[in-house]
């Protein structure tokens, strides 16, 4: 059999072959797949790189869902400018494990859970499919709380009844994703987009910006205090995010084919680098973005105690007017609900690939609900609920950037798509920064350092 691509990507050792046009199914998720005629040199470069951006765009919905509002507000407010490099350095890290996992996906053919399941001893994987669970609740509680705020805020009505719409249009979105996989792929890019159009409209309602200060403190590394460690743990909790890792390698894990000649035929991994640096590229402009906002408007008002998206809404309205108010809950909304929707999918993956059990989509969804409603009807404080869970989600980063890192050195799995030896000291130094800020964290609750 003999493999091509036009970076002469050889076959990898765990790959299994699927037939042009055929997915392997495996995590229950429709896939894209390259059609053995389009899959070379002669297809144009647009045709290659939609379904790469497509993917890419699906994973970026995470880098901007309700957790990252919450605490990029809270950063700004609290702090000002002062962790805007912490944005910028963990969205350089997603961008480089996002990449990473997408190259799994397509040297193996299988997602980054389905080769933890194989290549770890049972007890480990059990371990770490709860962790990876623990994620996936702990992203569903951030992005359905999120959009059930916008809904309160937008329409004055109770947060209950904001959750009980965000449930049913999220189930909408599933729909979709299970019959058209295209559609679904183009409304998150229009939510994305409103996302992002809603942050240039924010920034633009700036009375002014000290662009020499956020310059500054997008590439000077500084912590003020505790806190702003803790703030930090939790931007990069929010910005690098498990279940998309997990997921980004099931988008792509079917888009090598076999033509009938038994040609193993690979996209160009640039297609998929480009589309990862487009989407993730942009998600980490709309996180500076709101960083920006909240330092711009609140903290040098005097405001620097804004602790909840509520509070950050009825203080925008009376400094920037009410249309700035409102643009920022529209924002939310869309961030809201579209990862929601993209959250169920992950857990599929993750299910599926390290226990290999599946349960209908439907099913899955109702049950990640439970612990989002138990928060908002017992009356606890929704934001500090997002920030914790972007904490929760950044001890549970390590268990899906580890294997990760350690699979894509291996030969033996990847083939010559392994990485390099420059790319695997990268990596391991970005695991070992990310392992030392939780330790940092725990030291710091335990010992009451301030």
């Amino acid at each position: 059999m003999r493999g091509h691509d036009m970076q002469g990507a050889e076959l990898s050792p765990l790959t299994t072959p699927v037939k042009a046009q055929e997915s392997s199914g495996a995590s229950s998720l429709p896939y894209y797949n390259v059609d053995a005629a389009g899959a070379t040199t002669g297809r144009s470069w647009i045709k290659q790189l939609l379904p790469a951006l497509g993917s890419a765009f699906v994973a970026s919905v995470a880098y901007v869902d309700p957790g990252n509002f919450a605490t990029n507000i809270q950063a700004g407010s609290n702090y000002g400018f002062t962790l805007l490099w912490v944005i910028l350095m963990a969205n350089l890290m997603a961008m480089l494990f996002q990449t990473l996992s997408a190259k799994l996906g397509i040297a193996t053919g299988k997602n980054l859970p389905e080769v933890i399941a194989e290549q770890f001893p049972p007890w480990l994987v059990y371990i770490m499919w709860f962790v990876a669970e623990v994620a996936a609740i702990a992203t569903d509680v951030a992005e359905f709380i999120g959009a059930a705020i916008a809904f309160k805020l937008l329409f004055s009505i109770t947060l209950a009844w904001g959750a009980i719409i965000t449930a049913v249009m999220t189930l909408g979105l599933l729909y979709v994703h299970q019959s058209r996989v295209h559609i679904f792929e183009v409304i998150i890019f229009v939510l994305v987009s409103v996302i992002v159009v809603s942050y240039i409209v924010e920034t633009a309602m700036q009375p002014s910006i000290d662009w020499n200060q956020v310059a500054k403190h997008t590439f000077v590394p500084q912590f003020v205090d505790t806190n702003s460690i803790v703030l930090s743990v939790g931007i990069v909790g929010a910005t690098v995010m498990p279940h998309v890792i997990y997921l980004h390698s099931a988008l792509t894990q079917s888009r090598f084919v076999v033509s009938e000649d038994g040609d193993v035929i690979f996209p160009p991994l640039r297609y998929e680098v480009v589309g990862i640096v487009i989407a993730l590229g942009i998600a980490g402009l709309v996180n500076m973005s709101m960083l920006i906002m909240a330092a711009s408007t609140f903290n040098t008002s005097g405001h620097t105690d804004i602790n909840s998206i509520e509070n950050a809404y009825l203080t925008l309205e009376p400094l920037l007017g009410k249309a700035a108010s409102y643009v920022f809950a529209i924002g939310l909304l869309a961030s809201g609900i579209s990862s929601s929707a993209v959250g169920t999918l992950a857990g599929q993956v993750i299910m599926g690939g390290f226990v290999k059990f599946h349960i209908n989509v439907w099913i899955r969804r109702v049950v990640t609900l439970v612990p989002s409603m138990a928060i908002i009807f017992s009356g606890a404080d929704p934001t500090q609920a997002l920030v914790i869970s972007q904490v929760v989600l950044s001890f549970c980063i390590p268990f899906a950037l580890v294997p990760l890192a350690m699979f894509a050195s291996r030969e033996d799995i990847m083939g010559k798509w392994k990485s390099s030896g420059l790319m695997q000291g990268i990596t391991a130094m970005l695991c070992l920064i990310i392992i030392s800020l939780n330790f940092y964290l725990i030291l710091a609750a335990i010992c009451g350092w301030n």
